[in-house]
């Protein structure tokens, strides 16, 4: 037969097919030889017909392959299509499995048909490929015959019941439900596998009604076996929740549903469900303990809680809200929001804004209204709640916040009014100010700013603790002393201002400044003691419409520093010209600033040199290049960074820019500790008293590169005062590291010579005015003889500054001081030209003796 096909394939063809290639093969479909050619391909289609196959055969030794009409029909197969051609009309992810199937019938001598399936090129169609080798005597392949059937459809069917039993397993899994059948004849039972293993029981295990039975709750079991009996004779359906006993000893909740399933081969059958529902019903105990343990909660909150309805009457409250408002239940059910609600708090409704239906919603901070009248200060937190009858309720939650907001109260006042006096402090003043200059009398404001002469005098000779009980004192004499129309502050330290809402009323600002000038003039008795003070004033009115209250400010200011430039006690007032100067002050303030942030100042640096010459340190002076008045010296500058607040910033930049240069410089011998040459940087603004001081020194050290050992910073004596033993800890930690602290100027800050062993510092530097006369002063030789014997004993080094003639080195080397600093020795000198002195070694020291 196969052979018949082919030639007839090849009448049909009518050439060969080119290449050989094995797409498919199976066993002929008839074992008798047709009479005529014709009559062999018509039944051959009516087979492939019948059968929806298509047929075709390939023969090695001739060269020609056939493919009945009904494959070409079924496969899409076109006219005069190479045996190449057919096997490229396959999807491309199955070309190796067709390959495979291809080299096992060429290579193998197994006579038994080969199979393989797959799809067309659209990866839409799958075929089903069947065919046999036939062999020669020396077993090389001769030909193959094959088969071809259209599978899809079988293939689709089976794919979706795999998959609808796999949905139907997951949601058993899902819904934690398993399947059951009972025959109520035999006993037999049939579960499925999740029942099996929501029961735990093996799924290889034999299942019988006695067996469930066994595994449902003792104390359940006789109420659950009727019911199913109920079922096996009435066949109504049955539903039921009970307990089981699980055989590793757990326990669960199961809820069943049965029915009643007639069969033709024996007793009636029942199927059902079986879902567990432990969880679920845990969950509703759980809800149910925690509504109770709400209720339990709300009836012993702290705070008030109150159920309000849709027309905002009270309809429940706990007994938080009941002491809060000292009013019982009884009174409160059924009184409106507005009734508990404070007169002076009734704008708008104590429920405003919490009308949304989802979410919390915060009503703010209201007023109540207890059964006294007192007023009760609370923070609402309303929700919106809905019952099982649809009425929606509004539970709201009162929290107390009086006494939080005296404390706030008390706060604000502590934050706007001076700790010390009691008295308004900046933030006050600035308030009161712009207040009063935006009204209508604001060309009778008047401002004038007080400074106590001296007091700092007092603060280092007698003690902070009475300078404060003179501060205080003054303030008293302020309060009493002033007219109505007149507010005293306190801006710092020993500055006080005077506002005065309208200086007509009292005789003019003249007036008022000699006024309060007298005030301030007095003998104070502090601690037994009788002080006589007295405070420089400086007087200001607005210029015009637009100044402000800081404008105000600035100018008494600027005149208060014009009045102490002609003595202690005295009053100024400022004048056009001073006003002028004053912002060409804060024109110059602003200039300085931008020079700060933008590096537009310059260091030059003074030696500190030894008795040899050696260079050991230098002290950085910081210099103003600047743009419209050329080098400016500091001071010229100093007292403007002083105003403006930016004596911190400036010292911060100085200190990072002497330490960074100064890690450049060169290495010589004699510089401090023997190594490199020290830098010395004085600090004004940036003292050890600042919070950020040791953090800001740490990181400006690590910053830049520099050893510790050769970092020393100074500070005028009276920073070293009375220094909390947090700052001294602080100031340890640093020189721990090799940082050294100096005294600059010491002598100079009216203190004992006693006091010299109680500064934590390490260099004493001798002020200038003991330097000058030391050669020709008999008491300033032996004060600067005694002050370094002294140093010396405490293990001190000193400095002496401003040596200007050879005769002042002489004395001082022959009292043994260790450095020397001035223009002896050398000017100050720009960065360039002080790494240049470096380089070329020593300094030229006079020789001799005085």
């Amino acid at each position: 037969m196969a052979e018949h096909v082919l030639r007839a394939g090849r009448l049909h063809s009518g050439q060969p097919t080119g290449e050989f290639a094995l797409p498919g093969g199976g066993d002929p479909l008839v074992d008798t030889v047709a009479t005529t050619p014709e009559h062999a391909l018509e039944l051959l289609a009516g087979v492939e017909k019948i059968a929806e196959i298509g047929i075709w055969g390939i023969d090695l030794q001739a060269g020609t392959a056939y493919f009945s009409e009904g494959m070409r029909t079924m496969c899409d197969i076109p006219p005069k299509c190479t045996v190449s051609e057919a096997m490229e009309l396959v999807f491309a992810d199955d070309e190796a499995v067709l390959g495979a199937f291809r080299a096992r019938l060429v290579a193998g001598h197994d006579p038994r048909p080969a199979e393989v399936e797959v799809r067309d090129p659209s990866g839409h169609r799958i075929y089903q490929v069947r065919a046999r080798p036939e062999f020669d005597d020396t077993g090389n392949i001769v030909r193959a015959t094959g088969t071809v059937q259209d599978v899809t459809r079988h293939r689709a069917a089976e794919q979706r019941a795999i998959q609808d039993r796999r949905l139907f397993g997951d949601a058993q899994r899902v819904a934690r439900m398993g399947t059951w059948e009972w025959n109520t004849v035999t006993g037999e039972c049939i579960w499925s596998s999740m029942l099996y293993e929501l029961f735990g029981v093996e799924s290889s295990t034999p299942i019988t009604y006695m067996d469930y039975l066994g595994l449902v709750h003792p104390d359940d079991r006789a109420w659950v076996d009727q019911r199913w009996q109920d079922l096996a004779q009435t066949g109504r359906p049955v539903e039921c929740e009970h307990r089981a006993v699980l055989p590793d000893g757990s326990r669960k909740v199961f809820r069943c549903r049965g029915d009643a399933l007639d069969t033709s081969g024996g007793g009636p059958v029942m199927i059902g469900t079986a879902q567990d529902v432990t969880e679920q019903r845990s969950t509703e105990t759980r809800m149910m303990r925690s509504s109770q343990r709400f209720s339990d909660l709300v009836a012993i909150a702290p705070v008030g809680i109150g159920l309000f309805d849709e027309s905002a009457r009270l309809v429940e409250a706990n007994e938080a809200l009941c002491k809060l408002l000292q009013m019982d239940i009884e009174r409160l059910r059924g009184m409106a929001a507005v009734d508990l609600t404070h007169p002076t708090d009734r704008g708008e409704s104590l429920l405003a804004g919490a009308s949304r239906r989802n979410g919390d919603t915060r009503a703010g901070q209201r007023v109540l209204l207890t059964a006294s009248g007192k007023a009760v200060y609370c923070e609402l937190n309303v929700t919106v709640s809905v019952a099982d009858d649809g009425q929606r309720f509004r539970l709201v939650v009162f929290s107390d916040v009086t006494e939080r907001r005296r404390a706030a109260e008390r706060l604000r006042y502590q934050a706007t009014h001076d700790e010390l006096t009691g008295l308004p402090g900046r933030s006050a003043v600035n308030e009161l100010l712009n207040q009063l200059l935006g009204g209508p009398d604001a060309d009778r404001v008047a401002l004038l700013f007080c400074d106590v002469d001296n007091f700092k005098r007092v603060n280092d000779s007698l003690g902070h603790d009475v300078g404060d009980e003179l501060i205080i004192a003054l303030a008293r004499r302020l309060e009493r002393g002033l007219p109505p129309s007149c507010t005293a502050g306190r801006m710092s330290g020993d500055e006080y201002v005077v506002i005065c809402s309208d200086y007509s009323e009292v005789g003019g600002v003249e007036a008022l400044a000699n006024r309060v000038a007298g005030l301030l003039r007095a003998v104070v008795p502090v601690r037994g003691q009788l002080l006589r003070v007295s405070a420089t004033i400086g007087a200001a009115t607005p210029t015009s419409q637009e100044t402000s209250g800081a404008d105000l400010l600035r100018f008494a200011d600027a005149a208060m520093f014009n009045a102490k430039r002609q003595g202690t006690g005295r009053v100024s007032l400022a004048s056009e010209a001073l006003i002028a100067s004053a912002n060409s002050q804060m024109m110059l303030e602003g200039q300085l600033r931008d020079a700060i942030n933008n590096d537009g100042l310059v260091l030059h640096y003074q030696p500190v040199v030894g008795p040899d010459g050696t260079v050991l340190s230098a002290e950085a002076l910081v210099r103003w290049p600047h743009p419209e008045r050329g080098m400016l010296p500091p001071g010229e500058f100093l007292p403007v960074a002083e105003q403006g607040d930016l004596l911190r910033d400036l010292d911060l930049w100085v200190l990072k820019t002497a330490l960074r240069e100064a890690a450049k410089w060169p290495m010589m011998a004699g510089g401090v500790l023997g190594g490199g040459v020290g830098v010395a940087v004085n600090l004004a603004g940036l003292v050890p008293g600042d919070p950020e001081f040791t953090d800001i020194v740490y990181a400006a050290v690590n910053e830049m590169g520099i050893d510790w050992d050769r970092v020393v910073l100074e500070l005028v004596e009276t920073s070293f005062i009375d220094l909390p033993s947090r700052t001294r800890k602080a100031m340890e930690s640093l020189t721990e590291r090799g940082i050294r602290f100096a005294v600059d100027d010491f002598g100079t800050g009216y203190s004992s010579l006693a006091r010299l062993k109680e500064l934590p510092a390490q260099i004493i530097k001798i002020d200038r005015a003991f330097v000058s006369g030391v050669a020709s002063e008999a008491s300033d030789y032996a004060v600067v003889r005694a002050l370094v014997d002294m140093a010396r004993a405490m293990g001190r080094t000193c400095v002496a500054e401003g040596v200007e003639t050879e005769s002042q080195f002489h004395v001082l080397r022959s009292f043994g001081v260790e450095a020397y600093q001035g223009w002896l020795l050398s000017k100050p000198l720009p960065a360039k030209e002080f790494r240049e002195l470096l380089r070329l070694g020593p300094v030229h020291v006079p020789r001799g003796s005085a």
